[in-house]
């Protein structure tokens, strides 16, 4: 463990790591915590009582968060033609095909933060794989990012799309947006996502589906969400 400053240890003491908090309580102590010189992300972890390495107990989805990220996105489209024409016309920050592919893997290239791809294309960017994979950034048709609607899939991930998917000790992260956003607004987008998780329940998961929720800010420490009543249905 790295060791922690004096500004995180006084800031931890207001946190206690045994309770299980009610939402809004949980957000309010994450943001009491987030004291950076700069806007923290608040981001979501939650432990599913599934197990990932099973196909029918994988989840993954993608929610547009209804107060956005508050992080602008550069998105890259791999398309040919009158799709490449539309996404230019959407806004994508970058477009283009093979030539796109060369600079990832001759240039190290990474100047954006998702990638969009027109089904035609995926011969393409399946020779990204490893590349692209590791970073969370391949396209993937249950996300929305493999679509023949490039402007719609552009339009989402501006407006603060987010993609969740389990990692290999079955815990999802996600970022819910920023310190300035408010308890409010936080809230918002944490129900949101926690409803669209519930929605995706694998019907090959047993027993407790949501086992643990954590919410923290960049620097700040973790804060636990009671899982029996987070989203909406509480």
């Amino acid at each position: 463990m790295p060791k922690r400053g004096k500004g995180y240890k006084e800031v931890a003491k207001l946190v206690d790591k045994e309770k299980l908090y009610e939402t809004n309580e949980a957000i309010d102590l994450a943001l009491k915590t987030a004291r950076a010189k700069f806007d923290e992300t608040v981001e979501v972890h939650i432990r599913l009582g599934v197990d990932g390495r099973h196909a029918d107990q994988q989840v993954r989805g993608a929610i547009v968060l209804p107060n956005g990220t508050g992080k602008s996105v550069r998105v890259l489209v791999f398309a040919k033609g009158p799709k490449e024409a539309e996404a230019k016309e959407a806004g994508a920050d970058y477009v283009g095909a093979e030539d796109m592919a060369q600079r990832i893997q001759s240039e190290n290239w990474f100047d954006f933060d998702a990638v969009i791809a027109t089904p035609d294309m995926m011969g393409v960017v399946g020779r990204l794989g490893k590349i692209l994979g590791p970073k969370g950034l391949m396209p993937n048709p249950k996300s929305g990012t493999v679509t023949p609607d490039v402007a719609k899939a552009l339009a989402d991930i501006k407006a603060g799309k987010v993609e969740y998917r389990l990692d290999k000790t079955n815990i999802i992260h996600t970022p819910i947006g920023k310190a300035s956003f408010g308890t409010e607004k936080l809230a918002e987008n944490f129900n949101a996502l926690i409803d669209a998780i519930v929605k995706a329940k694998p019907a090959a998961a047993k027993g407790q589906y949501l086992r643990s929720i954590t919410v923290a800010s960049t620097m700040g420490p973790g804060v636990k969400v009671n899982p029996m009543r987070a989203g909406t249905a509480h």
